[in-house]
Formats: structure tokens, sequence, C-alpha cells
């Protein structure tokens, strides 16, 4: 894959990763009510996502980065599922919480084919 593709991938999650700091009140209220702490994951997953950005644009951290990335968005489908029930959609639209579905698993092919 062109490593423009990666310094985007890897900016895009820095970004992500700085608006958990930023603009923790927009995360605040996804945060599913059986996971603890919902302040501390946010900040854990803000960083978290930062680092792993960070980490994409080297290529001696790059496939740890990538590989992480998976899990990540993997344990993330847990807020979109969470999202799904009634009384925890937010007032978001029904169709656009499914579409986030099939986007998460778009993230992840992303990262799976820039696995070197």
């Amino acid at each position: 894959m062109p490593i423009f593709q990666l310094y985007f991938m890897g900016g895009i999650y820095i970004l992500l990763g700085i608006a958990h700091f930023t603009h923790t009140g927009f995360y605040k209220p996804m945060m599913p009510k059986f996971l603890p702490s919902h302040l501390f994951l946010i900040y854990l997953s803000g960083i978290a996502e930062i680092l792993l950005g960070i980490g994409m644009l080297f290529p001696v951290s790059r496939n740890l980065a990538l590989i992480l990335t998976l899990l990540m968005l993997f344990l993330f489908l847990i807020l979109h599922i969470n999202m799904l029930f009634p009384g925890n959609h937010l007032g978001i639209p029904l169709w656009i919480l499914w579409l986030r579905i099939p986007l998460q698993f778009l993230l992840m092919y992303w990262a799976y084919v820039n696995l070197i």
C-alpha cells in the first residue's frame, strides 16, 4: 500500500484521539452503562488512538500499531452494538447507527491490508 495511506490513517487516529480530550462531552453519552469509569475509559481510548496513530507513521512500530488498532476497533464494536438497543440511540437515527457497524469492519480491513 502507498505510504500516504498509512500517514493519512495515522493522522486520522491522532486527531480522533485528541478529540477524546477536547470533546469529552461528545463521547460520554456513548459509553455503555455497564462499563465503569467512563471518563477514564474515554481518556484511555484517546491515548490509545494517539499512540497507535503515531505508531503507524514509523516502519519499526507500524505492524504492532496496526494489529493493536484492529484489536481496538474490535473492542469498539461493543459501543456501536450497545447503541443499537432501544434507549441507547441518543437521538441518532437508527440507520446511521446500523451504518456504523459495516464502517467499523471497513476500518478494520483498512488496517489489515496495510500490515506488511
